[in-house]
């Protein structure tokens, strides 16, 4: 049990050689060893300064990037609406094109039509007028026939017709 008490209270020469130990190690740690392992720790904390900043950056180009992104599909989608609008308005010009022409085409066959009706009833009005003339001068022939089938009949026609021409030439 005597050697506990040593344990506990070390010797003075013990003690010193310990501190002198300690203090060639602090030296040498101090010297060598905690600049080393500051700059190591520096070294580490700048990567990790720069990493960071380094995803800060690359967060920051990622919104950019987000940003640019939806103003391109922005941009898309009033191109798609500009698009189909002009191809909208492009649709009711032809439609609208097609309709003109076609009313167009109805006006100038109905024209045509009526030119052609026109031609034919003017050419039915002649047959009609020659075939009237015709059967007049036949039914005319016929009365002239029976009424001038005697001399004096002949006569009568010709003295009245003598008297209608000079009361026309008496008038005019």
């Amino acid at each position: 049990m005597e050697n506990l008490p040593s344990i506990l209270t070390p010797d003075l020469g013990l003690l010193f050689w310990m501190l002198l130990a300690f203090l060639v190690v602090f030296f040498c740690l101090a010297r060598f060893g905690f600049p080393v392992i500051i700059k190591m720790v520096d070294e580490r904390k700048q990567y990790i300064d720069e990493s960071l900043g380094k995803a800060h950056e690359a967060s920051e180009r990622l919104a950019h990037i987000k940003q640019e992104g939806e103003a391109l599909l922005q941009e898309a989608r009033e191109q798609q609406a500009k698009i189909m609008k002009e191809a909208a308005m492009t649709r009711d010009a032809i439609v609208e094109q097609a309709q003109d022409k076609a009313h167009e085409e109805s006006a100038r066959l109905i024209s045509e039509a009526k030119k052609q009706i026109e031609i034919e009833k003017q050419a039915a009005i002649r047959d009609i007028r020659s075939q009237v003339a015709e059967l007049s001068i036949q039914v005319a022939e016929k009365i002239l026939q029976e009424k001038l089938s005697n001399d004096k009949s002949q006569m009568e026609l010709i003295d009245r017709l003598l008297d209608e021409i000079s009361k026309r030439e008496n008038k005019d």
